[in-house]
């Protein structure tokens, strides 16, 4: 027994605490038990989790017999982290049936049987007690540790409260189940179930209350019964659902197929003036376009798109005269709340415009500020000339290729010569030009200067665009690397419109994963996608988000759910690429980037290819594809990027860094922007060089 010297002199420390073990692992033979728990070793100690806490000496490892616990120090989330990479990897393991508990508590250094140092302590024996809850895939979480993990957008959703469960010595203990699409088991607990059972057996009837209960519950079925004959689909709408609409894209009935871009224009500048409006939630142009035919399931598509409500509308238009018929449907029970036709003159279409958007604002009683009830009522030109080209500019702009971009600039420009004060005309051109260094292959340099340019005289107009406030952020962060700046100004965007998902998309993606602030920018990212949730790009950068954090298995299933909304979105699948590189899984990058090279010609995608052919030993493959890419430099601009991270596969650091810097010069934000955190580019860190480097993007004190 310990002295008691010893005891008076005990050194607590809390530690964070994953326990494991493999469920009847008494059954198995013998060599059955060793190869499993040999398995299981090499799965446990390859995780990067694993690796990292053991090289900064944060980490002590308890073998149990039939599993083993793992201790961390001074970071609450490395057990869950790190039992989401054993999760992971056994799906390729189903023979080995493991089961995880976690606790944070209080442990001490002890020293063993075998005279090594070690820890005991109540930490570990409350995290085994929560693992013994549980059965095969399950990751059962201690409510204190469950408690810590839940203020995060990376955790909450994953997190499910199983209430109380009585363990050892009639002891009772809160549980909480983590699992998520990919990974844990979402059933309860036959422990926690049998437990339930017998209270429920156990429980008090009192006779004159069951039948009590009975009559009561008799008579609100036939009121229920009755009351759906009434209303068969008529659903509880909550206030807040309530107050939620999708404006589907506007059929043209005009004679001239050409006039489609006019139909569409209407729809997008109603949604705009409903997306100013705080006390409602708008979807997103990006997802409402795909319901372009006349959709027939109009409850399926609100769900989808997280509405109670769908605007519906057509146009027709002949020489100056315009006609716009639209309905608004109460998606729940797919009836009419109202309809109304307008015939006007062309020069009164804002009239039109801001009657349909208040009579919606009218209808689910919204509280107007005065700024809100002025972007209603809003005329952006008095040119119905100018008005025409911009709606042509953005007809062409969401088509998002590199052809379209450049008609889309050609009518933006005719728009502002035909009146030079108009502000959303500046606009479109600044978000037009923010996207040709990804869309088009521009330089950096020819691009964000002027996105820059037009975007503040386009606020010197009016100072309450959104739009003009966003691709100004683009500029500053991108190209300037002005992040502070950027964030004022994606702030003002959300203030002014905070039913924009591209300014909360673009605030995240472009500023916050630059300096690592990724719960922020996860959760920017989320309100996009509450805001567009069919948004292809929005979908994938979130999944990015993911990689970035180092948050890998979160990442693939994130861009997996991306590929389901289109198989043919390259960007996803380079994306997908560099998360299955990021867990070692070479071979399948390469996959991934070659399926992207197939769909799009991007030479970003051919640095990604030539960096995953050198990590996997594929020398020849590598050197090929910088031939290619020197070959493309000479008829396109190429980031400098994609040279540097091929280098770095072939191992040559000095050239790596050349070509980084190169890129530092060129202003390539969208490729270097990341540098504090790519995990492609962490052989380098360390380095001097390189961290002089990522300090001219992203000073220090700004991390």
């Amino acid at each position: 027994p310990m002295a008691p010297e010893a005891e008076s002199d005990l050194k607590m420390e809390i530690a964070h605490v994953l326990t494991m073990d493999v469920v009847e692992y008494s059954t198995l033979l013998i060599t059955e038990q060793s190869r499993v728990m040999a398995e299981l070793t090499f799965i446990v100690k390859k995780t990067e989790r694993f690796r990292r806490a053991e090289a900064e000496g944060k980490l002590v490892r308890i073998p149990t017999g039939d599993g083993m616990a793992l201790v961390f120090f001074d970071d609450p989330k490395a057990p869950i982290e790190c039992a989401m990479e054993i999760a992971a990897a056994l799906k390729s393991h189903p023979e080995i049936r493991l089961r995880m508990g976690i606790h944070s508590g209080p442990v001490n250094p002890v020293v063993d049987v075998s005279d090594r140092s070690n820890v005991a302590g109540a930490g570990i024996d409350m995290a085994q007690r929560v693992m013994d809850c549980g059965d095969a895939g399950h990751i059962l979480l201690s409510k204190r540790v469950a408690d810590d993990l839940a203020p995060f957008p990376r955790w909450n959703p994953y997190l499910h409260e199983l209430g109380e469960c009585e363990v050892k010595h009639g002891r009772k203990i809160s549980l909480v189940n983590f699992y998520t699409d990919e990974i844990g088991n979402p059933n309860l607990p036959q422990k926690c179930h049998a437990q339930r059972q017998r209270t429920a057996r156990a429980a008090p009837t009192p006779s004159a209350i069951l039948i009590g209960s009975s009559v009561l519950l008799i008579a609100l079925l036939i009121g229920l019964v009755k009351f759906s004959r009434l209303a068969p689909n008529r659903r509880a709408v909550t206030p807040a659902n309530a107050k939620s609409i999708a404006v589907l894209p506007f059929e043209n009935l005009s004679h001239d197929p050409e006039n489609a871009y006019f139909a569409d224009g209407i729809q997008e500048e109603i949604l705009t003036r409903l997306s100013k409006i705080a006390d409602l939630k708008v979807i997103s142009r990006t997802s409402t376009q795909r319901y372009k035919s006349k959709p027939e399931n109009l409850s399926q598509i609100a769900n989808q798109l997280g509405v109670a409500h769908i605007l519906e509308g057509a146009v027709q238009k002949s020489a100056d005269q315009v006609r716009v018929n639209v309905q608004l449907i109460d998606a729940q029970t797919d009836s009419h709340v109202w309809a109304e036709k307008f015939d006007r003159k062309l020069t009164d279409i804002f009239a039109v415009e801001s009657e349909i958007a208040t009579k919606i604002a009218d209808t689910f009683e919204t509280k107007l500020t005065g700024s809100e009830k002025h972007a209603l009522n809003a005329r952006p030109t008095e040119n119905p000339v100018a008005y025409q080209y911009y709606l042509k500019g953005r007809y062409f702009w969401n088509k998002r290729t590199a052809n379209d971009f450049k008609t889309a600039v050609t009518y933006f420009e005719q728009a502002v010569d035909s009146d030079p004060r108009f502000a959303l005309a500046y606009a479109g051109l600044a978000d037009t030009y923010v996207l040709m260094p990804a869309y088009t292959a521009a330089r950096p340099r020819d691009a964000f200067p002027k996105a820059k340019a037009v975007a503040q005289k386009a606020l010197e107009l009016d100072d309450t665009l959104a739009e003009a406030h966003t691709a100004l952020t683009m500029a500053l962060a991108r190209y300037q690397f002005d992040f502070t700046q950027a964030a004022r100004e994606f702030r003002r965007a959300v203030e002014l419109n905070p039913n924009y998902g591209t300014a909360h998309h673009w605030y995240g993606n472009t500023t916050l994963i630059a300096l690592a602030r990724f719960d922020e920018a996860i959760a920017e990212m989320k309100r996009a996608l509450d805001l567009d949730p069919l948004s292809l790009i929005a979908n994938a950068d979130l999944g990015r988000a993911y990689l970035c954090a180092r948050w890998f298995d979160e990442g693939i299933a994130q861009l997996r759910k991306t590929l389901e909304l289109d198989r043919n979105f390259y960007v996803a699948h380079w994306m997908l690429g560099q998360g299955l590189e990021f867990k070692g899984l070479t071979n399948a990058a390469i996959v991934e980037y070659e399926n992207a090279h197939r769909l799009d010609d991007d030479p970003y995608v051919l640095g990604l290819l030539g960096h995953a052919y050198a990590v996997s030993g594929r020398r020849d493959d590598a050197l090929k594809m910088l031939a290619q890419l020197n070959d493309e430099s000479a008829r396109r601009y190429v980031g400098a990027y994609s040279f540097a991270i091929v280098y770095l596969g072939l191992g040559n650091k000095e050239e790596a860094i050349r070509w980084l810097g190169k890129g530092f010069q060129d202003r390539a934000g969208y490729e270097i922007g990341f540098i504090r955190v790519d995990p492609t580019l962490d052989p380098l860190r360390g380095d001097p060089r390189f961290e002089k480097l990522a300090d001219q993007i992203v000073p220090p004190d700004l991390k």
